[in-house]
């Protein structure tokens, strides 16, 4: 109980943050040197609290990954929005695997760099179609448009995720997951020095 009564308390903090920097005067975010790790834990324990008998999550992780410059609470929202849409899209089934490397030497908006994070967020769901994997990104999009606008949100939480990452010079993409289900691949470089 202890440890739920945590975790509301600091997403109670983190989006009255999110709040406040949408209302107030726009800023930068306050980057940091962070382990993606603990970042990538928070999530999994909030989704935990809210998640269907049926499905479990998988880590992954490189314990070798460095700490990456990042603003925590934008990343935290980013990977928390893929996961909830992953949990939705698997209907109750299936397992959802976090997982984190080190790549070097990519380019990323056209600018090459030594070093990024890469996360993927893999599901077995039933995966995206091909044609909407092009505008899955875009506000307001929604994979099933049938579904109630009250239960089913507005299409927001991938352009959202997408923002984010570029505010950290990074990318994110869809592709077909090896597992059936979509993979997600979120990547940011370290700071040139």
């Amino acid at each position: 109980m202890r440890e739920y009564t945590g975790i509301i308390i600091a997403q109670a903090d983190r989006l009255r943050n999110l709040v406040d920097r949408l209302l107030g005067p726009q800023r930068p975010g306050r980057h940091q040197v962070h382990n993606v790790h603990s970042v990538l834990e928070q999530v999994r324990r909030l989704v935990e609290m809210e998640l269907p008998p049926g499905i479990k999550i998988e880590r992954d992780y490189d314990p070798s990954i460095p700490d990456f410059e990042m603003e925590q609470e934008q990343l935290q929202q980013a990977f928390l929005n893929i996961v909830r849409n992953a949990v939705e899209a698997m209907h109750g089934q299936g397992t959802i695997k976090l997982k984190t490397r080190t790549v070097f030497q990519i380019t990323i908006h056209g600018k090459r760099y030594r070093l990024a994070a890469e996360i993927r967020i893999i599901d077995d769901g039933p995966g995206i179609p091909a044609e909407q994997r092009a505008t899955i990104f875009d506000a307001f999009v929604r994979l099933d448009p049938s579904r109630d606008r009250a239960t089913g949100g507005f299409g927001l939480g991938l352009a959202i995720v997408q923002g984010i990452m570029q505010a950290h010079k990074g990318s994110a993409v869809v592709e077909e997951s090896t597992l059936g289900g979509a993979c997600f691949i979120c990547r940011w470089p370290e700071p040139v020095q």
